[in-house]
């Protein structure tokens, strides 16, 4: 079923893992999407493939940390389509470490590009949004949010988008437009095996010490994820709004 069918959609770090994901899960169901990364090579090899694959997207290289640029990417969206339907917030960086050799670039970077990315994304689509009296903002959280050793910069930057979630609920009700957030558990991306690295254990070692710990007795995946961004995307999610979905294989708070 073609649930999201003449519906525009932009997702953010869309090249590689969740952001692929979703991307493909949104156009597969009849939105137009456009595909946002910094890293410029490989978000064409995604866009070439989904392109094979016969799904409407485009690719746009852009630094969502940099207004310049978000600005740019909406208005090339408002002059191709006359408006957007979906943001998903999903660009997100890495730079673990404990508190005390933690750098103050490592804690700016991080802030800088879940913060920052999603406050500036979030601004510049919630005004088309408005215009058109309707709007799907989803954004991309962690159960890193609870506490994390090693990860005091991308907890408070996910802890971060949480509140800032729940605000832009109460502020942006009335038009329509409904904000929620996903809090992905352990899912198997590069991103995760970059913190098996920081360990000093193997990837696979990982994943087992993992999943001893959650309920469902599996590692998460990308299509996990893009399943439950499919279902806030949609038009049949309109009275949630404001809510954390921790998609973790077990409860969360």
């Amino acid at each position: 079923m073609l649930n999201l069918e003449n519906q525009v959609a932009v997702v953010t770090g869309a090249s590689m893992g969740i952001g692929r994901e979703i991307s493909k899960k949104l156009a597969l169901e009849g939105a137009y999407v456009y595909l946002v990364d910094i890293r410029e090579q490989v978000l064409l090899e995604t866009y070439h493939q989904f392109i094979d694959k016969g799904l409407s997207v485009k690719a746009v290289a852009a630094d969502v940390t940099k207004e310049v640029d978000v600005e740019k990417l909406f208005a090339e969206v408002e002059g191709e389509h006359g408006k957007v339907d979906i943001l998903i917030n999903n660009a997100g960086i890495i730079r673990d470490n404990l508190l005390y050799k933690m750098s103050p670039d490592d804690w700016d970077d991080v802030m800088s590009v879940h913060l920052k990315g999603t406050f500036l994304c979030s601004k510049s689509a919630q005004k088309l949004m408005v215009k058109n009296r309707y709007g799907r903002i989803i954004n991309l959280s962690s159960v890193s949010a609870l506490g994390s050793r090693g990860q005091a910069n991308y907890a408070a930057a996910k802890a971060g988008i949480q509140g800032f979630t729940k605000t832009l609920a109460i502020e942006l009700g009335k038009y329509n437009i409904t904000v929620n957030s996903i809090a992905p558990g352990f899912i198997m991306t590069d991103m995760t095996k970059k913190v098996a690295d920081r360990l000093g254990i193997t990837f696979d070692e990982l994943i087992e010490a993992k999943v001893k710990q959650i309920p469902v007795n599996r590692a998460g995946t990308p299509e996990d994820i893009a399943q439950a961004a499919s279902f806030f995307a949609s038009p049949d999610s309109s009275f949630i709004s404001g809510q954390v979905l921790y998609v973790a294989g077990g409860p969360k708070a």
